[in-house]
């Protein structure tokens, strides 16, 4: 839907929701001819509200009636479930299974604030290209709970349409607010269908007037918008504006507007939404075989679920000695700085046999978190029996009960499973078990030995499979063990690693880790070490010391929390040993306050698993409460259990994997593909400041975070892990070589006879290295093409700066209007897909350019001007006389 920036601007500040896919493997499901697997999430920070829960149960009933209509009759929503928070307890709901907040695609989710410039505006992220699902729809309760902006949006079922159209199908906006309008015969408004009839102006305090020209471009100034008729016969398209009665339905191509500049043709090459929907989104729906249903589709089926408290029990491998002092290291990171208070956990030893070290323990405070630490296992032997470790974490087949303490029932707990061999027992045994119990298993494969089957029960539980070496320099198992952050969507209670770094140390092992102002509290710092206790210690801002006499010192580990709030800006790290060995440091720290959302960084594949067919992508994340955190640095470190590496910049620059620029979503392809199982670590460093200005709320200032306007946070690091994913590239079959990337940036602009052309390098191998020859494809009509190759160009590396000026072999008249592609051509002559279309209009200001052309009485007419003037001109007159009245009477009752 489109909606102007002015009303944007005047949207009332909310709680948040997003709408999400169930299945981690396979997300939303079409089954039949109704979708399923549908999950609505509320964050904890919305207040428990029965009327909300109504209130989104109508809607999602409304949704499918109208999805149904616009898409021939042929799907409707079968089955939603929506997930409240744990800290809601005054009503009746089921315990929720898998559906957890930490591991979601697709999904819809409240939060207590507005999200930054967006404020009550529904909106749906998307970080892939065209075609490609979405990861969530965004609405606020105040855009759910009253109808006052129903006149501004529509009704909620057509907005919540238009959104799962993003959602599903990866189709795009038909409108443009950054290019409203565009020239072709006479300036057109950017929408889809042009059918779509209406006028333009300008508002002036509720007033309407005509549109002011740009003698610079021929088109309206800012302050020009299209207005559409209130009645039409137009039936498309719901990606342009779906709050017209008559629109039903997405555009088809005998009425899409492939000229138009909106972001559907820039990313779809102009193509129609309704063919993405039913053609090139065949992989996940098929709805050009679907057979239309006669009948009305049922009401979808609506249950209402809640987490609960976390219940977490560790299973942990003892069956070998080799790395037993590792793994007791990170579980003990886990235990004292990652798992959340009121948590309860277990845990559970296996190798030959299972064993029970401690039932659930609540934590509550440092002494439970020492009593767990303490029962943690220091010594190894014997077989690697997977059953026996799951089975009895999940006690299904032994009496005494580690998960089922806390309500009878493993729904919903979660189990983090960490092996280092291969299965001495079949698996499969116990894999169905494990799946049916609803319980969460995360598997952490630590070692190329571990077991292939750790994935697959991740896969089918809902949990993350992370591999992680042994090495002490590279920081795997921790990194690993620090990613199970809570589950609960509250980011101001989970733990936060800013910093994971190792190295070999032979005297001195110095840094420094700032603190930027959104973090600070419970800042740990833990130092592991290989062979003897280094001297260590800590300096904060203010020259406070902390040292050994601060510091634990159990399992070659040493930890220091730093005590209350710590300081911003940097703190200095020392080391100093007198032996040669591997070293590695540690930082997390939890939110500075309640009110003051932590910046955040989320790591991910586009897929996690790859026959090296298609090239992969690496995301990273870098936000702040929902708000992209612009202009880091952002590093990806990929590496698998045979060895194989590779360390990636990442960028947010819209070019390459990168789909849009500036969302905060950094970006790059992996094209080096070869077979393993990867760990993935992102990195992120701010040496700049990062600013936290406030929002407009009401067309007046505001700072939800009770932060200065202007305020220096400080800088930043942050490091996180992604969840790991497998290239299996079969033996013997090379390795595909990529063309280079798609360029999408391309713009055109005219100077008197000379093209100016702008574009983002692609690269030799998708967005990596310097692409070769460079092949330019004029269109004069939209239609007819003339090529030239202008090889001379000198290619530039990947994610640079282009530009080009040419000469057209065609007269260039005043009003003409160019478009443009381009396509990239590599090394060994791979071609990439053909560029966005950019396109330029030649514009010389004369007296007739000055009137909006093609368009009929666009503001005032001549009549009603001089009526306005005469009417306030007689209205001036008659409150002068009333004044003057006034006056006289005053002077002849003076005494």
């Amino acid at each position: 839907f489109r909606l102007s920036s002015r009303i944007m601007s005047k949207m009332l500040a909310g709680l948040l929701l997003f709408l999400c896919a169930l299945g981690p493997t396979t997300g939303i499901r079409l089954v039949g001819n109704g979708y399923t697997d549908i999950l609505v999430a509320i964050n904890p920070a919305v207040p428990e509200n029965d009327d909300l829960i109504n209130r989104i149960k109508e809607i999602i009933t409304s949704v499918s009636e109208y999805l149904f209509q616009a898409l021939d009759n042929k799907v409707f929503f079968k089955e939603v479930k929506i997930l409240v928070p744990p800290n809601w307890t005054n009503g009746t709901y089921e315990r929720a299974s898998t559906e957890t907040y930490s591991k979601v695609q697709n999904i819809l989710h409240f939060v207590s604030v507005q999200s930054g410039s967006f404020g009550d505006d529904p909106y749906t992220k998307q970080t892939k290209n065209c075609a490609e699902e979405g990861d969530y729809i965004h609405f606020t309760p105040n855009f759910l709970l009253t109808d006052r902006l129903v006149d501004v949006y529509g009704p909620k079922g057509r907005v919540f349409v238009h959104e799962w159209a993003h959602l599903r199908w990866g189709v795009y906006d038909e409108y443009n607010n950054k290019k409203p309008f565009y020239n072709d015969n006479g300036i057109q408004p950017t929408r889809c269908t042009s059918e779509v009839t209406g006028k333009w102006y300008e508002l002036n305090n509720g007033f309407t007037q005509s549109c002011h020209i740009s003698a610079e471009t021929g088109l309206p100034t800012e302050e020009c918008e299209f207005f559409p008729d209130k009645l039409q016969n137009a039936k498309a398209s719901i990606m342009y504006m779906q709050i017209i009665d008559s629109v039903r339905a997405f555009c088809q191509e005998d009425e899409h507007n492939r000229k138009a500049p909106n972001m559907q043709n820039e990313k779809c090459d102009n193509k129609a939404t309704h063919t993405v929907i039913f053609q090139e989104s065949v992989d996940k729906d098929a709805l050009g075989t679907l057979l239309p249903l006669q009948a009305r589709p049922p009401d979808p089926q609506i249950r209402v679920l809640s987490r609960g408290s976390r219940v977490v029990c560790l299973v942990l491998d003892v069956s070998g000695s080799k790395r037993i002092i590792l793994q007791k290291q990170a579980s003990m990171i886990f235990l004292n700085q990652i798992i959340e208070e009121q948590a309860s956990v277990g845990i559970v030893t296996f190798s030959t046999d299972a064993a029970i070290l401690s039932g659930l323990t609540l934590i509550d405070g440092q002494s439970s978190r020492d009593t767990l630490i303490a029962k943690l296992p220091s010594t190894a032997g014997g077989s690697t029996f997977i059953c026996k470790g799951l089975l009895k974490g999940l006690e299904v087949t032994y009496n005494i009960q580690v998960l089922k303490q806390d309500n009878k029932d493993t729904v919903g707990d979660e189990i983090i499973f960490l092996t280092d061999g291969e299965a001495t027992d079949s698996v499969q045994d116990c894999l169905q078990t494990a799946t049916e119990s609803g319980t969460v298993i995360n598997t952490l494969a630590l070692g190329s030995d571990a077991d292939n089957v750790l994935k697959t029960m991740a896969d089918k539980t809902g949990g993350m499979f992370i591999t992680a070496n042994e090495a002490i320099l590279s920081n795997q198992l921790v990194d690993a063990f620090s990613s199970l952050t809570s589950s609960n969507g509250n980011p101001t209670k989970q733990k936060i690693q800013l910093e994971s770094t190792g190295q070999i140390v032979s005297d001195w092992f110095n840094g420094t880790v700032p603190i930027d102002g959104t973090v600070g509290n419970r800042t740990t710092f833990t130092v592991i070490y290989e062979k003897s206790s280094p001297t260590v210690y800590f300096e904060s801002p203010s020259s406070s010391v902390y040292n050994q006499k601060n510091a634990t010192d159990t399992a070659n580990t040493i930890t220091l929390t730093v005590p209350g709030t710590a300081e911003v800006k940097l703190f200095n790290t020392h080391c100093i040993t007198s032996t040669s060995q591997a070293m590695s440091l540690t930082v997390t720290s939890q939110a500075a306050r309640d009110d003051v959302p932590p910046i955040m960084v989320m790591a991910q594949m586009n897929q996690l698993t790859n026959n090296g067919n298609k090239p992969m992508i690496v995301f990273a994340e870098v936000s702040q409460k929902y708000s992209p955190v612009l202009n880091t640095t952002v590093w990806a470190y990929l590496e698998s259990d045979t060895g194989h590496s590779e360390k990636l910049q990442l960028l947010d620059n819209g070019a390459g994997a990168d789909a849009f620029k500036d969302d905060g979503i950094y970006s790059r392809y992996f094209t080096k593909l070869k077979k393993g199982r990867y760990n993935l670590k992102v990195r992120v460093a701010n040496s700049g400041a990062l600013y936290i200005p406030g929002y407009i709320v009401d067309g007046d200032y505001t700072n939800p975070y009770q932060i200065s306007s202007g305020s220096n946070v400080g800088s930043f690091t942050r490091t996180a892990t992604g969840e790991s994913f497998v290239v299996d590239v079969p033996v013997g079959v090379p390795l595909p070589n990529f063309p280079p990337n798609k360029i999408t940036d391309l713009s055109a602009e005219i100077q008197e006879d000379i093209v100016l052309l702008n574009w983002t390098a692609p690269g030799e191998d998708l967005d990596q290295g310097t692409d070769g020859v460079t092949i330019f494809r004029l269109r004069n009509n939209f239609s007819s093409v003339n090529q030239f190759n202008i090889s001379a160009l000198l290619p530039q590396e990947a994610g640079s700066a282009e530009r080009h000026s040419l000469v057209p072999n065609i007269t260039i008249q005043n009003g003409t209007t160019l478009f443009f592609a381009v396509q990239s051509e590599d090394s060994g002559g791979l071609k990439s897909q053909v560029s966005n279309i950019a396109q330029a209009t030649k514009f010389l200001p004369s007296p007739k350019n000055l009137k909006p052309p093609g368009i009929s009485n666009p503001g005032l007419n001549l009549t009603a001007s001089i009526i306005s003037v005469c009417v306030v001109s007689i209205v001036a007159c008659l409150i002068a006389t009333v004044i003057t009245w006034v006056v006289k009477c005053r002077k002849l009752t003076d005494p």
